[in-house]
């Protein structure tokens, strides 16, 4: 029985257990997804401190003319990170999902 190239090993690469196989494969169709999420990470962490800076200054009564503007920015940065790690998510999940019909 001749062996299809999915059971090839090469000898510099030991054979990858399927685990591995199916990370390799979601890494391919979806480049820079994990990279994605630590950039929405980040600054959504960013906005969070900056949100937290602006209503310190709100509750510290020093509300100037711009902090207000500026809180409100912070908090749409937030929202806006978090809105794209869901759907960075939700695609990660339906290519899981295609990948388990398939296999």
């Amino acid at each position: 029985m001749a062996k299809s190239p999915r059971d090839r090993v090469s000898p510099l690469n030991p054979r990858l257990d399927d685990e591995m196989m199916a990370r390799l494969r979601a890494e391919v169709k979806a480049p820079y997804r994990g990279l994605r999420i630590f950039v929405y990470g980040v600054c959504g962490a960013s906005g969070l401190i900056g949100a937290f800076i602006f209503l310190a200054e709100l509750a510290a009564g020093r509300a100037s003319a711009a902090t207000l503007p500026n809180f409100a920015l912070q908090v749409g940065v937030v929202a806006l990170m978090v809105w794209l790690f869901r759907v960075e998510k939700r695609a990660e999940q339906k290519q899981i999902e295609r990948d388990d019909r398939r296999s």
